[in-house]
């Protein structure tokens, strides 16, 4: 997870705006999961780091799957 004094240090791709930490929601298999992440004040986009993305997010989807 990235810290919160570390996200403040990134930037938007998009619109070049400052991330801040927020709650952000995924839905997945009629499930919605909240978590903190950077996201762009701007526009909204997320930050999702590829360890993220390949470890704990990738746990979840298998535990889903094989329920």
């Amino acid at each position: 997870m990235i810290p919160l004094e570390e996200a403040r240090n990134w930037t938007c791709d998009a619109c070049g705006s400052p991330l801040e930490m927020r709650q952000v929601s995924f839905d997945y298999m009629k499930g919605t999961f909240h978590v903190d992440l950077p996201a762009c004040i701007k526009c909204g986009m997320v930050l999702i780091t590829e360890e993220l993305a390949t470890g704990k997010m990738a746990e979840v989807e298998q535990i889903l799957e094989d329920k």
